[in-house]
């Protein structure tokens, strides 16, 4: 079971980091989850940086906890703008399809998170109750 919750986490950790990237990359694709009156480049750059130092921090033993932590905390603030998205008479996503579809994968992120971080026998020191 480590091994695999192992490459669960880095698989993780690189998919946090390319969706990072992401906000570098193609930061349009993110432009209408954005409230209007946030600064759009700002809050997308800082969401993007974010999700590469939690990303890397999976690959750290020493930190691979509070960073799977930080995803779960992270993909919960998310959540509201996926299940709003859903009902929005032209979703930030695109399609009212593409936002049904993209709101399950929410939870998936957000169980993957918690399951990486839940007992974390891939700690490099077991933790004290």
């Amino acid at each position: 079971m480590k091994s695999i919750k192992l490459i669960l986490a880095f698989l993780f950790g690189a998919v946090m980091i390319l969706a990072g990237l992401y906000h570098f990359i193609k930061p349009e694709i993110f432009a209408p989850f954005i409230a209007k009156f946030l600064p759009n480049k700002a809050i997308n750059y800082l969401a993007g940086l974010v999700e590469i130092i939690l990303g890397v921090g999976v690959f750290n033993p020493r930190f691979r906890s509070m960073a799977t932590l930080g995803i779960l905390l992270l993909m919960l603030v998310f959540l509201p703008l996926h299940i709003f998205d859903v009902f929005k008479e032209n979703p930030a996503i695109g399609s009212h399809q593409a936002a049904l579809i993209r709101l399950p994968i929410q939870f998936v992120l957000i169980l993957w998170a918690w399951f990486i971080n839940k007992n974390d026998e891939l700690d490099v020191e077991p933790r004290k109750n």
